[in-house]
């Protein structure tokens, strides 16, 4: 079978957990589906049966998730951005996502998932508050979103445009 779609496709390492990661992420992303999942054979490096990779997608974006044992583990260095037009957005990616997640890895918009990977969870209009031609706006906003760990688009504006302290 030819692989077609995304010219790069991020590949995430699990120890075990490839196919729980991808069936969570399918289903907390509407535009989302599972494409291929193969299993380890006999005499193979992971137990007979086992998923071995799973080939998913979000949003149009492809990825693979594999269980590759314990050698490696994922890490904050790699995140993903979902950029979000909404409050409602922001809210449900991020209560999805963060449900089982690390507390502590929560801040400016970033948290890590129940398995270990790491989100942005961005409104899109985020540019035009901390990189507003406001430059003292700007300011304000960006040390709203300093104290922040899911990102207020309501609070952002109102301290980009100094009507109130927003933090």
């Amino acid at each position: 079978m030819a692989i077609t779609g995304n010219k790069i496709t991020p590949m995430l390492w699990f120890d075990t957990q490839a196919e729980d990661a991808a069936m969570f992420y399918v289903s907390v992303f509407a535009d989302s589906r599972i494409i291929t999942m193969s299993r380890y054979g006999k005499d193979a490096p992971g137990p007979e049966g086992t998923v071995m990779v799973v080939s998913f997608e979000i949003e149009g974006q492809r990825f693979t998730a594999l269980n590759g044992g314990p050698v490696f583990t994922i890490s904050e260095a790699v995140s993903f951005v979902v950029n979000c037009e909404t409050q409602g957005e922001v809210d449900s990616y991020w209560d999805a996502l963060t449900e089982g997640g690390d507390p502590e890895a929560q801040r400016c918009g970033w948290l890590k998932d129940k398995f270990g990977v790491s989100w942005q969870i961005v409104p899109t209009a985020l540019p035009d508050y901390v990189g507003g031609s406001d430059t003292e706006g700007a300011q304000r906003a960006m040390q709203a979103m300093l104290t922040m760990k899911k990102l207020d688009i309501a609070a952002l504006q109102r301290a980009y445009d100094g009507v109130e302290a927003a933090f």
